[in-house]
């Protein structure tokens, strides 16, 4: 079988953008974001996930520039293995599934929509909240104008078509009105994109992998995200410093709990919650869904992931390589697993 590996790497999205934005941020005088790459992948993970493939596989890399189409249209694979997050836009995750679809190329992971639907986080939580499944309550604001006069604080306020914690500072925890107006403010003009306010649970913290197609999923070991390890002053939040700052390689933070501690009653609300969100999300192959518990301890879903971040180092704080691991599978089967689940729903040989 031949694979294309579609990616977006940080070097090469780089390079797209200055290509094809560059001028226009020049003429504006106007910096980009500093995390604007952040979901992009660096080439160890590229190269640790074609290092996989090719254990079984033939490989094709292919950047998820504008150039992906004519070779994806060229190297005509047997699955293209996606993990393209691309830069910007509400829809860019949703670009190269697209590109598959327009050549009749099979792929894995969720489809456009449902990866459009997630990655924005209005559209997700009303699903969510159609079907009654617990999400904290929220507001999606284009600007500091539109913050409505009852609003509950604290809030959590995030960019509303982001991931990896971009925009998520640790200043996004706000407790006063004068705080949420500066957030909104802030991650609006930054970002140039609307916010989401959320409403902020101070329960634990957890994030599940799950791997294969509802109705047969397994759903790998809990991890919990712990907050007390962060440094003194810091909010309970895994924000972008926590997450890139803060937690380094050569100094991690011991923030990651797996196998979590968590009774049976508590373990099998959460297996519930996460088989009702794979189904009504209709996600594919893998994810990773975020949760947090509310003041009555019950589980809340946070967000949805459909293409989970797969840093390969142990050293690293990656939840569902980490999760795997506690599951039995090295980080080369983990990543095999994910094409055997596509090729399964395509009906594909191997």
């Amino acid at each position: 079988m031949k694979i294309a590996l579609v990616h977006s790497s940080k070097a090469g999205m780089a390079t797209m953008v200055s290509r094809l934005m560059g001028q226009e941020i020049m003429e504006d005088d106007d910096e980009p974001p500093p995390d604007l790459l952040a979901e992009c992948d660096s080439d160890e993970t590229i190269l640790a996930v074609q290092t996989a493939l090719e254990e079984r596989f033939s490989v094709v890399p292919i950047e998820s520039d504008e150039y992906a189409y004519s070779r994806l249209q060229q190297s005509q694979p047997d699955l293209v293995f996606n993990i393209a997050e691309r830069v910007f836009g509400p829809n860019r995750e949703s670009q190269i599934p697209s590109l598959c679809e327009y050549l009749n190329l099979p792929y894995t992971g969720s489809d456009p929509l449902t990866l459009g639907i997630c990655l924005d986080k209005s559209r997700a939580k009303e699903i969510l909240s159609y079907y009654r499944i617990p999400t904290p309550l929220f507001w999606t604001l284009e600007n500091a104008q539109e913050i409505p006069e009852n609003i509950i604080l604290p809030v959590i306020v995030k960019p509303l078509y982001e991931g990896s914690s971009k925009g998520i500072k640790d200043n996004c925890l706000v407790r006063t009105r004068e705080e949420l107006v500066a957030r909104v403010t802030e991650i609006t003009q930054t970002y140039e994109q609307p916010v989401i306010v959320e409403e902020f649970l101070d329960g634990r913290e957890f994030t599940v992998g799950v791997l294969g197609n509802y109705p047969n999923l397994e759903i790998l070991p809990i991890v919990e995200i712990d907050h007390s390890q962060l440094p003194p002053g810091a909010a309970p939040i895994y924000s972008y410093e926590a997450k890139w700052v803060w937690d380094t390689r050569e100094k991690p933070l011991k923030i990651f709990q797996c196998p979590a501690q968590v009774d049976a009653v508590l373990e099998r609300k959460i297996t519930d919650l996460i088989n009702r969100v794979y189904k009504v999300l209709r996600l594919r192959d893998w994810s990773r869904i975020d949760i947090r518990l509310d003041v009555q301890g019950e589980p809340q879903v946070i967000e949805v992931n459909p293409l989970p971040g797969i840093l390969p180092n142990p050293d690293d704080n990656s939840c569902l390589p980490k999760a795997a691991r506690a599951a039995g599978y090295s980080y080369n089967t983990l990543i095999q697993r994910v094409v055997d689940e596509a090729a399964a729903r395509y009906g594909l040989s191997q």
